[in-house]
């Protein structure tokens, strides 16, 4: 499920905007912190041995590659077209995560193998981590059963991993932080005006995913029309 050419192109690009909007406080205050110019950014983007480089590091093919192809097969691709016949497409997308946050408990195993912290923290922290990845896994599980695409998941998971979690506090500090707060409330506001819009299913062709409800079910009529 998931894998199409019949909008493919509004699949790869819609999806991951929206992420973006979503993220725009953190984005702007990325920006404002880069010692490069947008130019120098530019460069940087387009050299090859930058992402030559990239490649051969285990830990970014990892986190930007791996895990959100592996994860997003799995979770998203593999596992909803299973639920939603089961439960309903509003089920399925806040059933689903918490497999995929309970997966991202192997942390807990490494930090305390390693006492990287107290058991406390290691524990607080996991379940901080499992709340996030939950939250963000109805997201991309709502984007994947919207769009019928694995694509948009995958690359928003990409984005996601690399953006890490939004540094508010840090924001909070910033010498400029009426600004970047504008921007994450706008970001936010923005998000959830065009959340809806920006997955409409008209915009990405048929979605297979809704084959396979009950066309009695009202979650047919709000998710998949």
């Amino acid at each position: 499920m998931g894998f199409r050419v019949d909008g493919i192109l509004t699949a790869t690009i819609l999806p991951l905007l929206l992420t973006m909007i979503l993220f725009l406080g953190p984005l702007v205050q990325l920006s404002l912190d880069c010692p490069w110019g947008f130019l120098d950014g530019l460069k940087v983007a387009f050299d090859p041995r930058f992402w030559t480089l990239c490649f051969t590091d285990m830990r970014w093919l990892r986190n930007q590659v791996i895990a959100p192809l592996t994860e997003e097969l799995v979770f998203r691709a593999c596992m909803l077209p299973m639920l939603v016949p089961c439960t309903s497409p509003g089920t399925a997308i806040f059933t689903c995560p918490l497999f995929f946050g309970i997966a991202h408990f192997h942390h807990v195993i490494e930090q305390l193998r390693f006492r990287q912290a107290t058991v406390l923290s290691i524990f607080l922290s996991a379940a901080f981590q499992f709340s996030y990845t939950a939250v963000f896994g109805a997201y991309t599980a709502f984007l994947f059963i919207r769009t019928g695409h694995f694509l948009g998941p995958v690359l928003c998971h990409s984005f996601c991993n690399y953006i890490g979690f939004p540094a508010i506090f840090t924001a909070l500090d910033h010498p400029q932080r009426s600004m970047i707060v504008l921007f994450y409330v706008l970001g936010v506001v923005l998000f959830f005006l065009l959340l809806y819009p920006m997955t409409d299913p008209s915009l990405y062709g048929d979605i297979p995913i809704c084959y396979l409800l009950n066309k009695g079910s009202t979650d047919h009529h709000s998710l998949c029309l």
